[in-house]
């Protein structure tokens, strides 16, 4: 038997592992069993809280199974949750990325600081030297890291871009040996933006944290906005503010149910 947690940050849902209480360790088979929309809950990112260094250490898994270092709105819905456990309004969490901070920001919101982004190419990686504000692909899209590689194209209408083909065509791309994610985002006004996403391993989401970050570093890189910018997506709204210390992430988090997973489905997927 296995708890679970199903937590979601602007529709970008997650099943929410803690490991610290249990002897069961998660296997990529069974992430991508557990992914499973109708035979398992469904996610698009698995995440298991285990004992680090600071307050907790964070393993995140894609739908498919892969893994990832980062995933900023699973960072935040579990800072929430352990801020409420704990009474505490700071957190120190460990990831793959990195040591990160979380904060109570007010108001039900919630803001982790997700690191300095990586903009060298081979950071992100890219599979080459090259400049990452403009990459030699139709469209000139913005490479940056955040633990994850991103590819950013600013484009006249997010809306009008038929993301269920438009980002796997990236994600796959040979300048990604990793993969990556992919965004769409246009101006809306001064330091506001609206932005869609296909994440690697997962497809479309309604948010992404990682990808909103990467998507404000990419925007004030090139000179759309300042470095403190609004992001609407298709699930909400998150606010991204880079600063000398890294790129804060805000915003809401929901803590949807609390389960456990059958002795009879974990043998099933861990076949």
């Amino acid at each position: 038997m296995l708890p679970f947690m199903k937590m979601h940050g602007l529709g970008n849902d997650f099943v929410v592992v803690d490991a610290r209480a249990t002897e069961i360790q998660i296997t990529a088979a069974m992430a991508e069993g557990i992914a499973h929309r109708r035979f398992g809950i469904g996610f698009d990112q698995l995440a298991v809280i285990s004992a680090g260094s600071g307050d907790a250490h964070l393993t995140f898994y894609n739908a498919d199974g892969s893994t990832s270092a980062a995933c900023g709105n699973a960072t935040r819905c579990i800072a929430r949750h352990l801020m409420e456990d704990t009474g505490k309004d700071r957190l120190h969490l460990t990831t793959d990325r990195g040591d990160l901070v979380a904060v109570d920001a007010g108001d039900g919101l919630t803001s982790v600081n997700m690191g300095h982004p990586q903009l060298s190419w081979d950071e992100i990686p890219l599979a080459e030297a090259m400049d990452t504000l403009e990459l030699p692909i139709e469209g000139a899209p913005t490479a940056t890291g955040m633990g994850n590689p991103h590819c950013t194209f600013f484009v006249d209408d997010a809306e009008l871009i038929p993301l269920s083909e438009f980002g796997p065509r990236y994600e796959h791309h040979p300048l990604y040996p990793q993969r990556t994610n992919v965004q769409v985002a246009h101006l809306v006004g001064p330091d506001h933006m609206r932005m869609r996403v296909w994440e690697r391993g997962v497809g479309v989401t309604l948010a992404s944290g990682s990808s909103s970050c990467a998507t404000a570093v990419a925007a004030a890189r090139k000179g759309l906005t300042g470095r403190k910018v609004r992001i609407d997506l298709d699930g909400g709204t998150l606010w991204i503010d880079w600063r000398d210390d890294g790129v804060w992430m805000t915003g809401p988090t929901m803590h949807v149910a609390t389960g456990t997973f059958t002795r009879q489905f974990l043998e099933s997927i861990s076949q």
